[in-house]
């Protein structure tokens, strides 16, 4: 379903905006989100998310950022700067006090404390700033007790229904109590209170599991309603945990409901429970009742039913009948993954708002990105994924993210060429291993068939070599329609050739994957090595220009000469010290000369997985067949894992990014190195791998003596030993 049109009669739908602000507690360690990402420490941040078209910033004040000793010693400064800069545009904030957090070391999720001391830290806030006048004081009250008292994973690590009971009932209570605090100064603050609405789903013999997972979802919501009373089906569960009838009763007599339903909403919210556990040897199963049980994402199970947003939607607004705001969408994914979940998340409040659901915005969540999710923040390793804005290079850099919400927020339809399509939560490579062969009849070809028309491809030049099928490999691993060419269907050298597959592909974006990479042959073939590294991206780049398509071409280390003694960034001058690398220091000068819009990615040394024409896959077959294996220890590289390059490469495609661009596994160092942490990564003995001098090698061409690649513009492919880990893992 697709409905972009907004009816006039009621306000259209709102875009706003948050930056991922947990502080949670682990053990005696807080984890801090803002800090990590550099939150408030930028000037002209609020300016740069208001740029995306935002109405509404959900904006952390938060309890322990804030005021950790006690009010007394509270330091406002950064919020004092980052508000009035919010107030003076325009922006509605709506103010967060605690995320996911348990307050300052002094009390707890499970703490009688907590609710008075966070009611007077509310109520110290709304003095300060008494124009703001919407307020999330606890976001996800429910999600953020089943973390931290029911998982263990956050403080104060606890792993039971008494404890998780408790955390649920003080956070409400501190909801309630803060919202006094703050009403008492502003009378008109609403409420926005958040948390996951997901749906559990799973099999026959968790139908009882489920069904109390499913009443479990409302129970912070219904509380603020004042739901909760003897024929409330958690009636006897929360008597039964701890909690008196006065202290549920307590909120029927203290009413505080909800201005505003805050629905967070993840690829991961919606959950399947199933007891054959057998069936998933990838997962490690938990317990429920002592019995063993998977919990796994429903996405990712064939049986489950289609997870979808709208009907979740539907049903909050039936049973509530209040306003909703989804106030969180994000997903950890490629660009056009990232692009397509922000369309569909827009497209259910719409659908929902066509069934008489009052859904009035959406919450582009996370637009810094964010840390270490992916162990839902119980280490701090600094994991990162971005938002609608990538930090990585220090400034904040617009994705296509940010480019995409603009156009939602004024009402436009999405026009990215990469964003149609289905993301991969809808595509049938999706299940777990083993589970595919349980898809639905018919669902494969529907979404196959449905894909593959009328996309604009990607057109990738190099179908012979290394780097073009790896594009390609990961194109379709990533549905992005591409069109990969050989030499006989696109000679790049051979403008009239150029021409004619621009005209019958008519691609957003091209991608020139090929070129000549005998470094030590180019010395006496240089006149083929610079029609392919210099003249034929030239050609690419005048018929790019002229069709204004986007341009991607690859250049190398070796346009430097060695000499600088240190890692050489993207504004350093070249200084090639042989054939091949001036052929590429003319291609990348000639490309950027006609077109400005050009990507020109330096890279160097690639190993990877799926071919075995790579220096890492030698050294590991030596070993691995009792050979020994020589390498240089006075050249120093930077390697760069093929998979990482080629999913990096596009995401700045699809974000049109220009410029020359240094991307490699970060680490510099020297080949002899590079194989002994193989060797290692592997299990095998590097006894056998022996040291030599370059000059021993049989180069006929020279090489710099240190070509390690940094970058000014951003570091954005995972360390080295991470890559080896994932290439011993996957290697042919």
């Amino acid at each position: 379903m697709q409905i972009f049109q907004n009816n006039s009669v009621t306000p259209p739908l709102a875009l706003w905006g948050g930056v991922e602000c947990t502080v949670n507690r682990v053990g005696d360690r807080y984890f801090d989100q803002a800090a990590q990402s550099g939150h408030g420490a930028r000037p002209g941040e609020v300016e740069l998310l208001h740029s995306t078209g935002l109405s509404a910033l959900r904006y952390p004040i938060l309890w322990e950022r804030i005021a950790p000793d006690g009010l007394e010693s509270a330091d406002w400064s950064v919020a004092d700067a980052q508000l009035a800069a919010c107030r003076e545009r325009g922006i509605t904030v709506i103010a967060g006090l605690v995320h996911h957090g348990s307050g300052p070391r002094t009390t707890s999720l499970v703490d009688a404390g907590f609710a008075p001391g966070l009611a007077a830290y509310a109520g110290a806030v709304a003095a300060r700033y008494p124009w703001i006048d919407h307020y999330t004081p606890v976001n996800e009250p429910l999600t953020t007790a089943r973390f931290s008292t029911l998982y263990g994973l956050w403080y104060p690590h606890a792993s039971s229904d008494h404890a998780f009971v408790t955390a649920v009932l003080n956070q409400t209570r501190a909801t309630v109590l803060a919202m006094q605090a703050v009403r008492s100064v502003n009378p008109a603050a609403k409420l926005v209170q958040t948390d996951d609405l997901g749906k559990t789903w799973g099999t026959d013999e968790m139908a009882a599991v489920t069904e109390f997972y499913n009443d479990r979802r409302w129970l912070a919501w219904d509380l603020l309603c004042g739901k909760v009373d003897q024929d409330h089906r958690l009636w006897a569960y929360l008597l039964q945990h701890g909690a008196t009838a006065a202290d549920v009763l307590w909120f029927r007599d203290h009413r505080c409901p909800p201005d505003i339903i805050g629905v967070n909403y993840y690829v991961t919210s919606e959950r399947w429970l199933d007891h054959r556990v057998e069936r998933y040897p990838h997962l490690r199963p938990g317990l429920i009742d002592g019995k063993p049980c998977i919990d796994t994402e429903a996405a990712r199970v064939a049986e489950a039913p289609e997870t979808q947003l709208a009907p979740l939607l539907i049903e909050a607004w039936h049973r509530y009948g209040l306003p909703i705001a989804i106030t969180e969408a994000h997903i950890h994914a490629g660009r056009e993954d990232q692009l397509r979940w922000m369309t569909e998340i827009w497209e259910a409040a719409l659908a929902a708002r066509a069934e008489g659901a009052d859904v009035q915005a959406v919450t582009a969540w996370a637009l810094l990105g964010s840390f270490d999710w992916d162990s839902l923040v119980t280490r701090q390793v600094g994991h990162y994924e971005s938002g609608a804005f990538d930090i990585r290079g220090g400034k904040p850099r617009p994705t296509a993210v940010a480019r995409m919400l603009q156009q939602l927020a004024a009402g436009d339809h999405p026009a990215h060429p990469a964003a149609p399509g289905a993301g991969w939560w809808r595509r049938p490579t999706r299940y777990h291993p083993g589970r595919r062969s349980a898809l639905r009849p018919g669902a494969a070809a529907s979404l196959t068939a449905a894909d593959a028309s009328g996309r604009p491809p990607l057109l990738i030049s190099g179908a012979s070599g290394t780097l073009g099928r790896a594009f390609a490999r990961i194109c379709t691993e990533r549905n992005l329609a591409f069109k990969l060419v050989s030499r006989a269907e696109m000679d790049i050298t051979d403008p009239a050739a150029v021409e004619r597959a621009l005209e019958r592909y008519q691609p957003w974006a091209l991608i020139n994957a090929s070129g000549y990479v005998r470094v030590d042959d180019a010395e006496h073939d240089a006149e083929r090595c610079f029609r392919e590294n210099a003249q034929g991206p030239q050609v690419l780049a005048r018929a790019c220009a002229r069709h204004r398509i986007h341009l991607t071409t690859f250049s190398s280390d070796l346009v430097f000469d060695g000499r600088a003694g240190q890692p050489y960034v993207e504004t350093d001058p070249i200084s090639p010290i042989n054939v091949y690398g001036r052929s590429k220091a003319d291609g990348e000068q000639a490309v950027l000369g006609l077109l400005s819009d050009a990507l020109v990615i330096r890279t160097s040394s690639f190993f990877g997985p799926w071919d075995q024409y790579n220096f890492v896959h030698h050294a590991l077959a030596a070993l691995q067949s009792g050979q020994a294996f020589a390498a240089p220890g006075d050249l120093i590289i930077t390697p760069t894992y093929v998979p990482d390059l080629v999913d990096t490469c596009l995401n700045l495609v699809v974000d049109g990014e220009c410029g020359i661009w240094h991307l490699t596994n970060g680490d510099a160092v020297s080949w002899i190195a590079l194989a002994r942490m193989a060797a290692v990564q592997a299990g095998l003995d590097p006894a056998a791998l022996r040291e030599q001098h370059s000059s021993d090698c049989n180069y006929f061409a020279r090489r710099p003596a240190n070509s390690a690649l940094h970058s000014n513009r951003a570091m954005l492919l995972p360390p080295l030993d991470d890559a080896l880990i994932r290439f011993v893992a996957q290697r042919c």
